[in-house]
């Protein structure tokens, strides 16, 4: 089957765009993820393709505002959904599919309800690359370069509550198998820094 025109110049448009470049890898994780979690359902595959490429634009440095006050208050899912269909049209992805790919950026966060099944398996998605070891060095990797992470102890308060929300949050069986490695690493890190640090982390 022949690959899609439109994907190589997204995948290429991303990588050059995606800084700090470990931002990068979380894109094909989540593809991945989410089509794993998918299998055997209907769900279309340009859309959760773009939508698992494109849905993190806003967060990447030259996208995102470099003012800590105006950084506090970005919306990077909005900036992406703007973003999204005009480059999309440019690659020549299916311009009939594109008001789809924006409904699944608009909720691929966990606080959000999607109304679309490529939505839904990109939120359990992203809600399992929060979780375990690949959750860790997302996390972790933040501290001392994005504003809400100004040290350890503000990671391990964000996995904590990982650890303690999102799992029940899984909406498909496939996720939540998923997840139950994922949970134990995160819970066995989180009792190994406890006991480690004896309580000083900053």
């Amino acid at each position: 089957m022949t690959e899609p025109s439109y994907r190589p110049a997204l995948i290429v448009y991303i990588r050059e765009n995606a800084k700090p470049p470990d931002k990068l890898s979380h894109q094909p994780r989540l593809y991945a993820l989410a089509c794993q979690i998918g299998e055997g359902q209907p769900f279309d595959d340009d859309v959760l393709f773009a939508a698992a490429w494109l849905h993190d634009l806003g967060v990447f440095i030259g996208h995102r505002p470099e003012d800590p006050a105006a950084l506090a208050a970005w919306d990077h899912t909005d900036y992406a959904m703007k973003k999204a269909p005009s480059l999309l049209r440019r690659f020549g992805f299916p311009v009939e599919k594109i008001p789809t790919v924006i409904e699944a950026i608009r909720t691929h966060q966990a606080a959000f309800h999607p109304t679309t099944l490529e939505g839904l398996l990109l939120r359990d998605a992203d809600i399992l690359e929060q979780l375990g070891a690949v959750g860790i060095l997302r996390t972790v990797s933040k501290v001392g370069r994005d504003t809400r992470f100004a040290g350890f102890g503000d990671a391990l308060r964000v996995l904590q509550r990982h650890l303690d929300e999102l799992p029940a949050q899984l909406r498909f069986a496939p996720a939540r198998r998923l997840a139950e490695p994922r949970v134990q690493t995160l819970r066995t890190f989180l009792k190994s820094v406890e006991a480690e640090a004896e309580g000083i982390v900053w």
